[in-house]
């Protein structure tokens, strides 16, 4: 099996199928016009420039093409880069799928769903049990199915259920720490704080934000409309709806990170840091997945440009098992 784009090196050579990701267009210095393209395969993705481009070119050259691509690799700027040496569009004899590039959460969806539904079922609370099932039932199909973001963290197939689950995980550990945090308000929250996506992106395959999501975003979607009208749907009224509404509303934590309120509620505050960490954890764990140990990850931009270094120390071989002992 041929490896992922990003285990290879600088200097390597790179004779692949790849699928465009994103394309964006720019105006290079001698007034030329290029594509900016981000390519991937399962293993992950990488940028390449096309140069001067026609028209032709733009249109060819379009999210969720497969090309075959032949270049090398080189560093730009502490950040990996493919050089193009020669790029054409898939020939359909050559029998390639778009699905064959698509990264993937680690989980089945199957999986994820029963996860979910688990800690659904242990909410003692009806009224924001039902709820939250409502809500989860009228989106269930793009929520198991949606990336997370369109970069940065879980911007892979149902990467949005995984960071859900993930965050749920970390929340019952939390809940046995701190017994005073109320589970079913932490686990509603985390079930619809980001729900919104599946709204505010345009599906599960080379994702971009839709004109919802540009003008109101996923937190306002969610939190206010969206929410208010599964209550009234419901026929629940009361305290727990403004809380709910409440926490999505606030899981970003500030307003220049794109909240309207601050966590101003005890499970508020968790569910910020909760959703903090995994973000954060994600994108260093996948930096990470690219170095060897001894080396530092490109700059990560959302971590504040930080490279981070993968301690030698820590690589150690794999264990033996009765399978492979001599």
């Amino acid at each position: 099996m041929a490896k992922g784009i990003i285990h290879y090196e600088v200097g390597e050579q790179v004779d692949l199928f790849l699928l465009i990701k994103s394309a964006t267009k720019g105006i290079a210095s001698n007034g030329k016009p290029f594509l900016t393209l981000i390519l991937q395969d399962k293993s992950g993705d990488i940028e390449a420039k096309l140069w001067d481009v026609s028209p032709d070119d733009e249109e060819r050259y379009a999210p969720e093409c497969i090309v075959k691509v032949v270049g090398d690799i080189h560093n730009y700027r502490g950040k990996l880069q493919l050089r193009i040496r020669s790029i054409r569009p898939a020939h359909p004899s050559e029998a390639v799928r778009v699905d064959d590039f698509l990264e993937t959460a680690p989980l089945t969806r199957e999986e994820m769903k029963a996860k979910v539904m688990d800690y659904i079922f242990s909410m003692e609370n009806p009224n924001i049990q039902r709820i939250t099932r409502y809500l989860l039932k009228k989106y269930e199909t793009p929520f198991f199915e949606y990336p997370a973001a369109t970069k940065n963290h879980h911007e892979f197939i149902s990467g949005l259920a995984y960071h859900v689950v993930s965050m749920l995980e970390l929340a019952e550990a939390l809940v046995r720490l701190y017994p005073s945090l109320n589970k079913d308000l932490l686990y509603a929250g985390i079930i619809l704080h980001d729900l919104g996506k599946v709204i505010e992106l345009s599906g599960p395959v080379s994702a971009v934000y839709t004109l919802e999501g540009n003008l109101l975003g996923h937190i306002s979607i969610m939190g206010q409309a969206k929410l208010a009208r599964a209550a009234e749907q419901l026929g629940i009224q009361g305290e727990e709806v403004v809380i709910l509404q409440h926490l999505v509303l606030s899981h970003h934590g500030k307003a220049e990170w794109g909240s309207p309120k601050p966590p101003l509620v005890k499970e508020a505050e968790v569910l910020h840091y909760i959703d903090n960490l995994d973000a954060k954890m994600n994108m260093i764990d996948r930096a990470l997945e690219k170095v060897k140990p001894g080396e530092f990850t490109e700059r990560i931009f959302a971590l504040d440009n930080r490279s981070f270094y993968k301690p030698a120390f820590l690589a150690v071989s794999a264990p033996k098992t009765a399978g492979n002992e001599k």
